[in-house]
C-alpha cells in the first residue's frame, strides 16, 4: 500500500526566504533518497507562516528504509542542521496518508 507524508510546516514569516531555501534544497535530496517528491508550498497570498510537502512511498518499510537513508546522508543532515541553526522552521506536523481508490 502506497502512502504519502503530508507535511504542514509553521514558519516564522520575517524568515520566509529561508524555508523557500530549505525546500530547495530538498528538492534534490529527497529523490536522491528514496521519496518520490510532489512537492513543497510556501506562503503566497493570505496566511504566512505555513508551509507544506508532500512525499510518497511505495510502503511504510519504503518510508522507514528513505528515513535511513536520509540520517546518512550529507547533504540532507546540512539541510537539518541549516533549519535547526536557523531557527525559521517554528513547529511541524507529520501526517501520513493513503490514496482513497474507486
Amino acid at each position: 500500500m502506497a502512502v504519502t507524508v503530508f507535511i504542514r510546516y509553521r514558519i516564522d514569516p520575517f524568515k520566509r526566504h529561508l524555508f523557500e531555501q530549505y525546500s530547495q534544497n530538498w528538492l534534490r535530496i529527497i529523490p536522491r533518497c528514496g521519496g518520490d517528491l510532489v512537492g513543497y508550498w510556501m506562503p503566497h497570498e493570505g496566511t504566512n507562516d505555513i508551509g507544506f510537502a508532500l512525499i510518497s512511498f511505495a510502503s511504510l518499510a519504503a518510508y522507514e528504509h528513505y528515513r535511513t537513508t536520509l540520517r546518512g546522508d550529507l547533504e540532507g543532515k546540512a539541510n537539518f542542521d541549516f533549519a535547526e541553526a536557523n531557527r525559521f522552521i517554528l513547529a511541524e506536523e507529520r501526517t501520513f496518508l493513503r490514496q482513497v481508490e474507486a
